[in-house]
């Protein structure tokens, strides 16, 4: 009975391995392909190294399905130089594969290659490449916000840099087709700013996925978000600190005492690989690899004392500050930020909202523009995401208002090509050139006007978007709804 009884059990368990399958060895593969490494193997388990620019999470995403594309008779911005009136864009295997005057233009006829494509006429319309949010939290924060859906802050200590926001991030948040919807093709999605070191951002494609691995953007850097000022103040002054801007300082040069010690530790370890290795710890981890220049900190701050101070202190740690964020101050320094090569990200006219933000001038965007600074616009917002456009618009109105000449080829780039540089992928994205990915917007008008609104967009040369068209646009998960119960009635279940 005993034996009968077993039986049954295992047979009710799905799948299980055939009793003659010998379980896998847990044994890690310590070295790259092709290494000549000859020492001896290590008896050490999987995940037991620190290793530069580990992808344990690896994207999977794939483009879309595509066909060649040739949009005539458009306005295009390309962002990198000056507009071209009845221009015309040919997409093709995922990229741009060629940008002319006209549809007779060699280079459009060559890039065809004898393959007809799908033609659009875009006379009145103009083109932009997609845009890029390099502060976003969708996904993070998805719709509906509700206790349950709140994944963005780790509150529990003020250094959480072993937090990565992809682990958070759910893939069927409403608000993604909502972004895509207002020409977003790409975004950062960053952690809170509750704490001092917020953890691991995540770089994402915006299109539909059963899995934020789908949604990766393939061989994009991870970002560092950190946060300086009030937030962490606020959030810890009661639970042993940070209380002040100087408990904040104290508290990032310890933990970059210490990242500094990790790092020396393990590449010492790596390039003998003998002997036991360090222990990982994965907050120390992340802080590394930014010493190492393969993560890219991008650091909320708002007032321009602080952002010199953290300037000093990338200083005396040896790392690079790619971008303030939400530097209303960032004014105030633009000739400082110029001269280290930092980026500022910003808005419009938000501001005076807290007393950090005081200071804020509508013209912040264009002063830092005429500085020579990589200034660019950045939502932190699910509703100000959906019309970037705008917003930079908004920006462009403030400088020209005190007698800057922007022009709309200039403020073009506030929304595309400078965040591109901001998450170190401008030689793949934002602009709108020969050879790079194909995410590309059809405008219905002029980009900085109110009265405009996205027709068409395209991620990879495949077109995820269609205002024409309601079959060709997405929809979560989230949206579906219930299925109704024919067996009861019609009751949903």
């Amino acid at each position: 009975m005993l034996a009968l009884a077993l039986a049954i059990t295992v047979a009710g368990c799905a799948k299980q391995a055939p009793a003659t399958q010998a379980p896998t060895p847990a044994r890690a593969a310590p070295t790259t392909a092709g290494s000549s490494d000859s020492t001896p193997a290590a008896t050490y388990g999987p995940g037991a190294l620190s290793v530069p620019n580990a992808d344990p999470y690896p994207s999977t995403y794939k483009p879309f399905p595509s066909k060649p594309t040739l949009i005539e008779n458009v306005t295009i911005f390309t962002a990198v130089g000056p507009r071209i009136v009845n221009g015309a864009l040919l997409m093709k295997d995922n990229k741009i594969a060629a940008v002319g005057k006209g549809a007779d233009d060699p280079a459009i006829k060559q890039a065809e290659g004898g393959e007809a494509p799908v033609v659009i006429d875009g006379a009145g319309k103009f083109v932009t490449p997609g845009i890029i949010d390099v502060h976003s939290h969708l996904g993070v924060y998805p719709a509906p916000a509700v206790e349950s859906n709140s994944d963005g802050n780790e509150l529990v200590n003020p250094v959480t840099p072993y937090v990565w926001a992809e682990h958070s991030i759910w893939p069927q948040d409403p608000q993604f087709p909502r972004n895509l919807a207002g020409g977003v093709t790409t975004l950062q999605v960053l952690p809170g700013s509750g704490n001092l070191f917020g953890g691991r951002s995540a770089i994402l494609k915006v299109v539909p996925a059963r899995t934020v691995q789908g949604m990766k953007f393939p061989g994009a850097k991870y970002g560092l978000k950190m946060a300086c000022g009030e937030n962490p103040k606020r959030v810890y002054g009661n639970r042993g600190g940070p209380q002040t801007r100087m408990g904040n300082m104290a508290g990032y040069r310890a933990e970059w005492i210490k990242a500094e010690a990790y790092r020396r530790k393990w590449d010492a370890w790596l390039k003998t690989r003998k002997g036991e290795p360090p222990t990982r710890d994965l907050g120390l981890e992340t802080l590394a690899e930014v010493l190492r220049g393969n993560i890219l900190p991008q650091m909320h701050c708002y007032r321009a004392d602080e952002m010199a101070q953290v300037i000093d202190m990338s200083h005396e740690f040896g790392y690079k500050v790619r971008a303030f964020h939400h530097g209303v101050e960032a004014y105030k320094i633009a000739d400082l930020l110029a001269k280290e090569g930092i980026g500022a990200a910003v808005w419009a006219d938000w501001g005076d909202f807290k007393m950090e933000a005081l200071d804020a001038v509508r013209a912040n965007m264009a002063l830092l523009w005429k500085a020579g600074v990589k200034v660019m616009i950045h939502s932190d917002d699910p509703s100000g995401s959906q019309r970037l456009n705008q917003e930079v618009a908004k920006a462009m109105a403030a400088g020209r208002a005190i007698g800057l000449n922007i022009t709309e080829e200039d403020a073009v780039k506030w929304m595309t090509i400078n965040p591109a540089w901001a998450l170190d992928l401008d030689s793949k994205i934002g602009s709108i050139e020969t050879g790079k990915d194909a995410d590309v917007v059809l405008w219905s008008g002029d980009p900085f006007s109110v009265y405009t609104h996205t027709e068409k967009v395209w991620i990879d040369g495949a077109l995820l978007y269609d205002r024409s068209d309601p079959k060709a646009q997405w929809r979560s998960d989230f949206e579906l709804g219930f299925v109704p119960d024919e067996t009861t009635g019609g009751t949903q279940r």
